[in-house]
């Protein structure tokens, strides 16, 4: 059944319907919560808490067609809230032993020095490059998630490479 026919049926109260847009994107959602969060336990809290939102929510969804993006905005939500209430702050120079198991090693030095570039980052900034390059979302996508401003989607994305060029010594192409 197409997404949209079951969001409309899951928001006439339609719960099996629900399950399956879900389900169809669960390693989205699961990618989405980890660029926030770092780990899998505290993925899975906030995909929890995303699914009893949607769940209560579901009646106020608009349009059946927006609901994979409304479904991401309540999952970023919910992944600022468990991190607002842990007050957790992830340093990005710890590199967490699930990454290593998908890593290859000679990516793993690639992947420290990345990730040093990306600890000189602000927030908002390492959150924009990382559901542009890390999760391949495109520009309007995250405006959407985030919701912000198209062109501050693109300002952002452009002063963060740039930044992180010049820590490497490198000119930005004019």
């Amino acid at each position: 059944m197409e997404h949209k026919q079951l969001a409309a049926m899951a928001r006439q109260g339609d719960k099996e319907a629900l399950v399956h847009l879900i389900m169809a994107q669960h390693r989205q959602y699961y990618q989405l919560a980890y660029v926030y969060m770092k780990n899998q336990h505290d993925v899975l809290d906030a995909i929890q808490d995303m699914i009893v939102a949607l769940y209560e929510n579901i009646h106020r969804l608009k349009n059946a067609e927006s609901f994979s993006t409304w479904s991401k905005v309540i999952l970023v939500n919910c992944c600022k809230n468990l991190l607002r209430k842990k007050q957790k702050i992830v340093p990005l120079d710890n590199i967490q032993e699930e990454k290593d198991s998908w890593l290859e090693v000679g990516k793993q030095e690639e992947m420290i020095l990345l990730e040093g570039l990306m600890s000189k980052l602000s927030n908002k900034q390492r959150e924009v490059v990382n559901l542009r390059y890390a999760l391949d979302l495109d520009y309007q996508t995250i405006a959407e998630i985030l919701k912000i401003p198209l062109g501050t989607v693109k300002s952002r994305i452009f002063s963060s490479l740039k930044q992180m060029k010049e820590s490497m010594g490198g000119e930005l192409d004019d």
